[in-house]
């Protein structure tokens, strides 16, 4: 820990220094800019005033040259401040892309080893609790309950990777991959109580509430709707208090199949509301273990079966995640 919060102090040391390099090349280049400006406009004023010298003024085109020699000083002028303008702009266009394209790299390098962190962290701890069950299994002679919960237990776990297996691989498929899509007609109703059943093994201790309606049908790819619903379920469940509970629903509207999964957490913050479905993304404060893949994984899922997913707040606090098909 101590040596996690040292990387940590590095990095950022590091990204300040690379800013404050970045800000005083700029701030050297416009300067440098203003300085060559000055310095040609006033080197064209003392030409200009030379040439005025070299005429005679009892010469009897003295004003004719003169008039010329102050348009050709207005011409220089216009030249510079045009050209000055033109690259001034074009240096701070170029600062702001190159300012963008840097915040968004330090911002991805920053995501990927929160993602890697998270990861390796969802990993570890299914396969503890697996490797755990299944010494206890071998190493002591339990009665037959006690056995068949471990059983269950690591059967979940083993779920819970398969789930989290899925999100990887659904992660690095192309955005409008189908060719490996399955679909077919499915029963909500059998569909959500199959995905309540799974949760109800994982978090025995939360409560889960289903308001599900009958004769609904859809058609997708059945395990890959399962895996989204999970994972707005699980998501719910990381989100919110432990009393709280979870409620999953389904029901026609309007010519639509609605799937809904509803939260009492904290809810979404307004300024995050647009960013909660980016990959990698998580919002300030997140207490909860995550990867930052489930909700990005699960529109992809309904988008690719030609499906919505919406977020809008639950009164008085929460969240409702709701998935649309249209009616077959």
């Amino acid at each position: 820990m101590i040596f996690s919060g040292f990387r940590s102090r590095v990095r950022k040391k590091r990204i300040t220094r690379i800013y404050a390099l970045y800000w005083f090349l700029l701030a050297y280049i416009v300067a440098a800019l203003i300085f060559w400006f000055i310095s040609l406009n006033k080197q064209n004023e003392e030409i200009i005033t030379f040439k005025k010298e070299q005429l005679i003024q009892s010469a009897p085109d003295y004003n004719l040259q003169i008039e010329k020699l102050d348009k050709e000083d207005r011409r220089k002028r216009f030249q510079y401040i045009g050209e000055g303008t033109t690259f001034f702009v074009l240096i701070m266009v170029g600062a702001v892309i190159v300012f963008r394209l840097l915040r968004t790299q330090f911002r991805l390098a920053r995501q990927q080893r929160d993602f890697m962190v998270a990861v390796t962290h969802e990993l570890k701890t299914p396969i503890a609790v697996t490797k755990l069950n299944l010494e206890t299994l071998q190493k002591r002679k339990l009665d037959e309950s006690v056995r068949d919960r471990l059983i269950a237990a690591t059967l979940a776990e083993t779920d819970r990777l398969n789930a989290l297996c899925s999100n990887m691989l659904l992660l690095n498929e192309p955005e409008k991959e189908k060719s490996v899509m399955t679909r077919e007609n499915i029963q909500v109703s059998e569909l959500l109580e199959e995905c309540l059943n799974q949760q109800k093994l994982h978090f025995p201790q939360r409560v889960f509430r289903s308001e599900i309606q009958e004769g609904l049908v859809i058609y997708a790819d059945r395990i890959l709707i399962q895996l989204a619903i999970n994972n707005l379920l699980n998501n719910a469940v990381k989100y919110s208090p432990k009393e709280a509970p979870v409620v999953a629903r389904s029901f026609g509207e309007k010519g639509k199949v609605v799937i809904q999964v509803i939260d009492e957490g904290e809810g979404i913050r307004q300024e995050e509301a647009g960013k909660i479905f980016d990959k990698y993304f998580r919002g300030e404060g997140m207490q909860a273990k995550g990867t930052g893949l489930g909700l990005y994984v699960t529109q992809r899922i309904v988008h690719q079966n030609d499906g919505a997913l919406t977020v809008k707040p639950n009164h008085p606090k929460g969240s409702v995640f709701t998935i649309s098909f249209a009616v077959i």
